[in-house]
C-alpha cells in the first residue's frame, strides 16, 4: 500500500493543513500517521477521513517495513495474527453508533511479559517460554480491550526483565535477539521494557505498556526520548504478568505526549481482587487523569532536586540546570536535595527481589497448566544450560540465587522487606517531602545512551529511578533535551497516590520546553 496516496494519507494530510502539524508538508510526509495522538485519531475516524483498519494496517506495513526489515530495531517479537480483524469490528461499531471509550481504534503493544489470552505467546523473551499462550488476558489486556484499543502485537524486552544474569545488555533476549536505539542504531534501547519505548519513538504504535521493578519504564523511555510512567504500585495491576517482585513491580503506559499517557493510566488503573496491592485501603483510582493536565501546573509548587548525580556527565547537567532554570521562571521554588534513602535500601530490595521472584515465578509456572514446558524456576535454569542461545552473552546468576531462597516467611524475607520500606519511606521519601514541603522531587532519568556491547554488558553512568522504584511510589519521566543526537529525560517523583500532581507538574514542563524529537536512525554518532 502507498501509504501517502492512500485514503489514510489523504485524510491525515487534510488534518494535518486544518490543525497545522508541526513541519508537516506534502512533500515530507511520507509516513502520514508519525507523531499522531489519540485525540487527533478519534478526530480523523470521527469526521470518516479514516478508518480503524485503514490505521491500523499502516502501523503494520511500517512495523514490517522499519522494525523487521529497513532498520531491524527488533523491537516487536510477535505480530498479532487478529489486529485486521479488531479493527474491522472497531469500524462496525463506530457505524453502529458504538464508541468504546477513550482509546477506541487506538494502536497498542504490549511488552511480551503480559499475558494475552489470544494467539500471541507470551514469553519474557526466553527461549524456554516459547509458544507459551495464557489461557486468558492479563487485566492490563482486557482493560485495554474494553476501552478499543488494538493490540498490534508484542514487545522485545530484556529476557525475563533483565533480572536473569550479570554483565547482561538491555534490550537482548534469546527470542528476539537486540533491541536498537532508533536514534542511533549502535547505541542501547536501556530496558527493560526496550521494545516498548522503542516502538513508540519509532511510531511503530501509538501507545506501548512496559513493566518497572526498578528503572524498567523509565529508563527506555528516556532512551528513547518519550514519556514514561512508573506509577504507585497498586495502581494497575499485575495479575497475568510475568513477575520479579510483588512489592516493586508495576505495569505503566508509555507515550510520545504526557497527555496519551495519562488516558492511557486512566483506562489501566483500577482495583482488581486477583492482586491484593490494588485493594489498599489508601488507593487513589481516577478513569481520568487528564483533568489533571495544567500548562501553568509549576507555578507555586516547591520541588526538590536529587542532584547526587551532578558532576558525573556535564553535559546531563547542562540540561538539568536548564530545566531548573525553567521551573523557577514558571513559577515554582527548586530546592537542592541530596539524600533520599537510609544507607543499604538498595541491598535490602534486591534480597526482596530475589526471594520474592522465585515464589512469583513458580506461582506463573503453575498458572500455565500441566501442558507447559516449563512447570518451575528449577526447569528454566535446567533449560537455559542446556540451550544453546540463552547463555551465550550472560549467566543466570539471578535465577540461581532466587532458587536458594526460602519462602515468604523467612525471617531474612521479612527483614529485608521492613528495612527497604522504612529506608525508602518513612526515612526516605516521605520523610524528604516532609521536612522540605516538597510537592515533588526532580531528577535526570539517565545519561544518553551508550554503545550496545553484548561482551561487556550495559554501561549506566547515572540513573535516579531506585528511590520511587523501592518505595513502590510513582515516577514519570519526560524528555528534558538532546545531547548530541540522543534524548535525556527528567523524572518527577513523589509519595505514594501523587500521579495527579506529578502529571500536572510533568505536563507543565512538557509544554512549556516542547523536547521530544523524533528518531532519525543514524547508524552511529563516528
Amino acid at each position: 500500500m502507498n501509504i501517502a496516496t492512500s485514503k489514510i494519507g489523504r485524510g491525515l494530510i487534510l488534518l494535518c493543513f486544518l490543525w497545522g502539524c508541526e513541519n508537516t508538508n506534502r512533500e515530507e510526509l511520507k509516513f502520514p500517521i508519525e507523531e499522531i495522538t489519540i485525540e487527533e485519531i478519534h478526530k480523523g475516524l470521527r469526521q470518516g477521513h479514516f478508518s480503524v483498519e485503514e490505521l491500523v494496517q499502516s502501523y503494520l506495513d511500517r512495523i514490517r517495513e522499519i522494525d523487521q526489515d529497513g532498520h531491524q530495531l527488533r523491537s516487536v517479537l510477535h505480530l498479532n495474527p487478529d489486529a485486521i480483524a479488531i479493527a474491522q469490528e472497531l469500524d462496525m461499531e463506530l457505524m453502529a453508533g458504538k464508541d468504546r471509550g477513550p482509546l477506541h481504534g487506538v494502536p497498542v503493544l504490549l511488552k511480551d511479559n503480559l499475558n494475552s489470552g489470544d494467539k500471541m505467546p507470551t514469553t519474557a523473551g526466553s527461549r524456554a517460554m516459547e509458544g507459551s499462550i495464557a489461557s486468558e488476558d492479563s487485566f492490563v489486556a482486557m482493560r485495554l480491550r474494553e476501552a478499543g484499543a488494538v493490540i498490534l502485537g508484542k514487545t522485545n524486552l530484556s529476557e525475563w526483565a533483565n533480572f536473569r544474569g550479570e554483565l547482561s545488555s538491555s534490550g537482548w533476549s534469546g527470542l528476539g535477539g537486540q533491541t536498537k536505539n532508533p536514534y542511533v542504531l549502535d547505541r542501547n534501547p536501556c530496558g527493560s521494557s526496550s521494545g516498548s519505548g522503542v516502538a513508540v519513538s519509532a511510531n511503530l504504535t501509538v501507545l506501548a505498556i512496559g513493566t518497572e521493578t526498578n528503572g524498567s519504564i523509565v529508563c527506555p523511555s528516556h532512551a528513547n526520548g518519550i514519556v514514561g510512567i512508573k506509577p504507585t504500585v497498586g495502581l494497575i495491576s499485575r495479575s497475568g504478568v510475568i513477575p520479579i517482585s510483588y512489592t516493586q513491580d508495576t505495569p505503566g503506559p508509555m507515550a510520545r505526549t504526557v497527555r496519551d499517557a495519562a488516558i492511557c493510566l486512566g483506562v489501566i488503573a483500577g482495583m482488581d481482587e486477583k492482586d491484593n496491592k490494588t485493594m489498599d485501603e489508601d488507593a487513589v483510582f481516577h478513569t481520568d487523569y487528564t483533568q489533571f493536565l495544567n500548562v501553568d501546573g509549576l507555578n507555586g509548587k516547591r520541588i526538590g532536586w536529587y542532584n547526587t548525580s551532578e558532576g558525573r556527565n556535564f553535559k546531563v547537567d547542562t540540561l538539568m540546570r536548564q530545566a531548573v532554570s525553567f521551573m523557577e521562571k514558571a513559577g515554582a521554588t527548586v530546592v537542592p536535595i541530596s539524600s533520599i534513602e537510609a544507607p543499604g535500601t538498595g541491598e535490602h530490595s534486591f534480597q526482596v527481589m530475589l526471594f520474592e521472584y522465585q515464589d512469583g515465578l513458580n506461582r506463573y509456572f503453575e498458572s500455565l497448566g500441566d501442558g507447559a514446558n516449563i512447570k518451575s524456576l528449577s526447569d528454566l535454569i535446567a533449560f537455559n544450560v542446556k540451550d544453546e542461545v540463552s547463555l551465550r552473552f550472560h549467566n543466570q546468576k539471578y535465577l540461581e540465587l532466587a532458587l536458594k531462597k526460602g519462602d515468604l516467611t523467612h525471617k531474612d524475607y521479612l527483614n529485608a522487606l521492613n528495612n527497604m520500606i522504612k529506608g525508602s519511606r518513612e526515612e526516605g521519601i516521605d520523610q524528604v517531602m516532609k521536612e522540605n514541603e516538597l510537592d515533588a522531587i526532580i531528577a535526570p532519568t539517565g545519561s544518553p545512551a551508550w554503545k550496545t556491547d553484548l561482551v561487556n554488558g550495559d554501561s549506566f553512568q547515572l540513573g535516579s529511578s531506585s528511590p520511587a522504584a523501592h518505595a513502590g511510589y510513582p515516577n514519570i519521566t519526560v524528555p528534558m533535551g538532546m545531547v548530541e543526537a540522543l534524548p535525556v529525560g527528567i523524572s518527577f517523583f513523589g509519595k505514594a497516590w501523587s500521579e495527579p500532581k506529578l502529571l500536572e507538574i510533568a505536563y507543565a514542563y512538557e509544554q512549556g520546553t516542547k523536547h521530544r524529537s523524533k528518531p532519525t536512525f543514524l547508524p552511529t554518532l563516528e
